[in-house]
């Protein structure tokens, strides 16, 4: 079992590489994107307010493996193409970052308002006071929301197989269907567990850190 699970081992780490290079630039675009949709969806601007919520609907509404197909598939139909990665970057971004935006907006909302006009008393422009104090207290209050949504990225990551991307869980499929062995699914699923033991690991250390903000 042990030779075999080393026969194995590169290719599933092949296909890891692939997940966490979807999962950590999905993470570096859906985040800062999410944030920046937040602040358009709590502004006082109706149009925006209007056409923003209705992106975050179709997004949450509809099931990403659909937004994948669509986006690899459909678009081409149009004469707009993108390559298998590209395809699945973008759906992942534009998917997580309809859920970061709302939550960052009831983070927004969570915080008192009256600290901006305190800020503004104290000579604070506006994205000063973003930025150094309401999205600080911000992120403290979204921050295990936003980790929940970190988790289920590493495990959603593995729908990237439907436009024949060799992920984790592709190359786990592979290898079983090839030697008729449930052992490199076993191996995937241990996977996937130190995974998401790291990010629980790393949104623990960033909870605490943001608890100077109590």
């Amino acid at each position: 079992m042990i030779q075999y699970s080393l026969s194995i081992l590169p290719a599933l780490l092949s296909g890891a590489k692939m997940t966490l290079a979807i999962f950590s630039l999905t993470v570096l675009g859906s985040i800062p994107l999410g944030l920046f949709l937040s602040l358009g969806l709590v502004a006082k601007f109706k149009p925006l307010n209007y056409l923003l919520n209705i992106y975050v609907w179709l997004m949450r509404g509809t099931p990403l493996l659909l937004q994948l197909i669509f986006i690899f598939y459909g678009l081409p139909v149009v004469g707009i193409v993108f390559n298998r990665f590209d395809a699945a970057l973008l759906a992942f971004i534009l998917n997580y970052a309809a859920y970061f935006a709302e939550i960052f907006r009831g983070g927004f909302q969570a915080v008192d308002g009256n600290q901006i006009e305190a800020a503004h008393v104290l000579g604070l422009t506006y994205p000063q006071t973003i930025r150094k104090i309401i999205v600080p207290q911000t992120v403290k209050i979204v921050l295990p929301s936003v980790g929940n949504e970190v988790i289920n990225l590493i495990k959603d990551s593995s729908l990237v197989y439907v436009i024949g991307i060799g992920d984790l869980l592709r190359a786990g499929n592979v290898a079983s269907a090839r030697d008729v062995n449930l052992l490199p699914l076993v191996l995937v699923a241990i996977v996937y567990l130190l995974l998401t033991a790291i990010c629980t690991g790393v949104l623990r250390q960033l909870e605490r850190y943001y608890r100077y903000y109590r």
